[in-house]
């Protein structure tokens, strides 16, 4: 397999049915031990999992359109 100039590389379509991957699904690359290995993030892993603790925290009552007046800066 070869790596492109960009650094990219094709994962083989059995390892991608295998591991579930699909477009859009996040992967990383983990090393242990001098060898790389390629994980599927689970959903809701990571960087998602911060907004997910705060969600459904808010307590101002205001519609969607009066937030979207305020973050446009209407009146």
């Amino acid at each position: 397999m070869k790596v492109t100039i960009k650094g990219q590389v094709t994962i083989p379509k059995a390892v991608r049915d295998k591991l579930g991957i699909k477009p859009l699904s996040e992967v990383e690359f983990v090393e242990e031990k001098g060898r790389v290995f390629l994980v599927k993030r689970e959903h809701g892993a990571g960087e998602s999992q911060r907004f997910a603790k705060i969600r459904g925290s808010a307590t101002a009552r205001m519609s969607t359109e009066e937030i979207m007046r305020l973050t446009r800066g209407e009146k």
